[in-house]
């Protein structure tokens, strides 16, 4: 897996995942909604430490730095 995120992209996926949990927790969304937020938040998380996104991969986009020696 080649990465594919940069540390842009991993932050504000961190920022907008613990936005979801704060809502979530709080009351303010809940029900089906809410379990599908935590979910995605889930998977910004995850993909923000792994540095791969799959549907970047899918769609052959890259927010990460290009190598100088390539």
């Amino acid at each position: 897996m080649k990465k594919n995120m940069g540390s842009a992209d991993r932050i504000i996926r961190l920022l907008i995942a613990a936005i979801i949990a704060l809502l979530y927790y709080s009351g303010l969304v809940t029900g089906m909604l809410g379990v599908v937020l935590l979910i995605l938040a889930l998977v910004f998380v995850a993909t923000s430490f792994i540095s791969f996104c799959p549907l970047y991969g899918l769609f052959g986009i890259s927010t990460a730095p290009k190598d100088k020696d390539a």
